[in-house]
């Protein structure tokens, strides 16, 4: 009988669960896209309703089983992955008490107030944890603290999203490294809670789980959880990570040096090693990566995936009326015209995320700028800058970790949704001046996550067989010589122009498009 194994990747704007057979192949799919509301009485709020969420959950899994005709007890193991950084706070029975998505930045205040305890505090826990005050946990809990004690007081224990769902699986509350790090409460070396750290920041020091390293057997699909969705208990669960960590593995990124930028909502590069060590100008964040014993220097470009679907559900009326008709997807109608689009899209610029800077994290007002009005200037030049802004955020991000580690990698492997398009792996390629390799599979992070369950199952024997029976490339994209001159030069102008539109939102004459609590 063949077996499956199940991954639950919930990530920013969308939510899915994906079977794979053992060798990696992705057989069924159900998705959702969701949203996480503002809480009106609080700007910058982001919350995450439990509630709402499971039941999206549960509804994709079965709709799984609807659509494959699977039986239930062919699911050797289930393993989870999510955006980092949204965290769920419980009760000792395990209620949830409180949660918020990935960005949530309302804690203004309490980071005001971390900068006042000492000057040096939050480059002193960067050193320890690898984390600021920009996503981290800490402002966010001490919100909680000062808004809402009553909840404050019942925490019993604090978990990541990727942890909530594998606690919903099996009624064990627990945390693996690669996502319990960006909370900023952990010794980054030791891979395990710092107790020093909350005590530091005014926290309370015993409300955290026990760790299990990815590919840790948790427990079983619980009578409960398997009444709701159609799941055996027999089916395994197995501790799974952060979105961009799981992405590596699903891309087969686990060496020393090797390094990947993952597409989707956001855009993170991450490069890896087994020598980790954090100084006064590293100006990027650390991470554990979900393989024992190594890390990950990572910088964030905010929104590319995001602006994408923003633009398709503003702009592409005429193109969802041709989808309807024809078949062929939005995307694909815009990049057969954006192709057409001579790098550099005629010297206009596109500006949203800026590159990397973790103790002074803030986005300008986005803008297109330099346009002229001619037939030059159409709906597909506007949708190629956004993919030349992703790959410039990209490249400035690469220039600020080898900022710390003297070091560029030899290729980057590209994943994610972004991955799809031919058109941005080869700009991606053209401005970094880089061979950039394209997995087989697309929905890298789920891949990782059900590496992972194999791994917990026994189905793979270690991380390192697994990567080596189921990762697989279909294209590599070699950097166009002639298009990473223009790119050379558009890149000196994006940097001045983005460093002018950073200055009029700091002024207050534009909005920023994110900025950091605190700052």
């Amino acid at each position: 009988m063949e077996k499956y194994l199940m991954a639950i990747d919930a990530g920013t704007g969308s939510v899915r669960v994906i079977l794979f057979d053992t060798l990696g192949n992705e057989r069924f799919v159900a998705q959702s896209e969701w949203t996480h509301h503002e809480d009106q009485r609080y700007p910058g709020s982001m919350d995450f309703d439990i509630d709402q969420n499971i039941g999206i959950i549960m509804e994709l899994i079965k709709e799984i089983f609807a659509k494959s005709g699977v039986q239930p007890e062919t699911i050797a193991a289930i393993s989870t992955t999510s955006m980092r950084e949204a965290i769920v706070l419980y009760d000792e029975d395990g209620k949830e008490l409180w949660a918020c998505a990935n960005v949530d930045s309302r804690a203004n205040d309490e980071v005001a107030k971390l900068y006042k305890i000492s000057d040096t505090i939050e480059t002193e826990i960067h050193h320890l944890s690898g984390q600021t005050f920009s996503l981290g946990a800490i402002p966010r809990i001490l919100w909680v603290k000062k808004n809402i004690p009553e909840t404050y007081d019942k925490i019993k224990y604090v978990t990541m999203l990727n942890d909530w769902i594998t606690y919903r699986l099996t009624g064990v509350i627990s945390v693996e490294p690669s996502n319990g790090c960006t909370t900023g409460l952990f010794d980054l070396k030791k891979r395990a809670w710092d107790p020093g750290i909350s005590e530091k920041v005014g926290l309370r020091s015993d409300i955290f789980p026990v760790v299990n390293e990815s590919g840790s057997i948790i427990g079983h699909v619980t009578e409960e959880f398997a009444a709701l969705t159609g799941l055996s208990t027999k089916t395994l669960v197995v501790a799974g990570g952060g979105d961009a960590q799981l992405g590596c593995i699903g891309m087969g990124v686990i060496g020393e040096g090797e390094a990947a930028v993952l597409g989707g909502s956001f855009w993170q590069y991450e490069y890896t090693t087994s020598q980790v060590e954090i100084n006064d100008a590293c100006k990027v964040r650390v991470n554990c990566h979900s393989i024992p014993n190594t890390w990950q220097y990572e910088a964030i470009a905010f929104f590319p995936g995001l602006i994408m679907r923003w633009f398709r559900d503003t702009f592409c009326e005429l193109e969802a009326h041709l989808q309807q008709e024809t078949g062929e997807s939005i995307y694909a109608q815009m990049e057969k015209r954006a192709k057409q689009v001579p790098a550099g899209c005629h010297g206009m610029i596109c500006t949203f995320s800026d590159k990397m800077n973790y103790f002074s994290w803030k986005h300008a007002a986005p803008s297109f700028i330099d346009f002229k009005f001619n037939h030059s200037f159409t709906k597909a030049t506007f949708y190629r800058a956004i993919m030349e802004n992703a790959a410039f955020v990209t490249k400035g991000n690469m220039d600020e970790v080898f900022k710390t580690t003297n070091k560029l990698p030899d290729s980057i492997v590209f994943g994610g949704g972004a991955s799809k398009s031919d058109l941005w792996c080869q700009i991606v390629a053209d401005v970094l001046n880089m061979k950039v390799k394209v997995p087989v599979v697309k929905e890298s992070t789920a891949l990782g996550a059900a590496i992972c369950a194999g791994v917990g199952a026994g189905v793979y024997e270690s991380f390192h067989d697994a990567i080596e029976r189921v990762v697989k490339f279909e294209k590599t994209f070699e950097p166009n010589e002639s298009n990473h001159s223009i790119y050379e030069e558009l890149y000196k102008k994006w940097e001045a122009v983005y460093k002018v539109h950073l200055a009029l939102a700091d002024e207050g004459m534009t909005d920023h498009m994110w900025i950091a609590p605190g700052l």
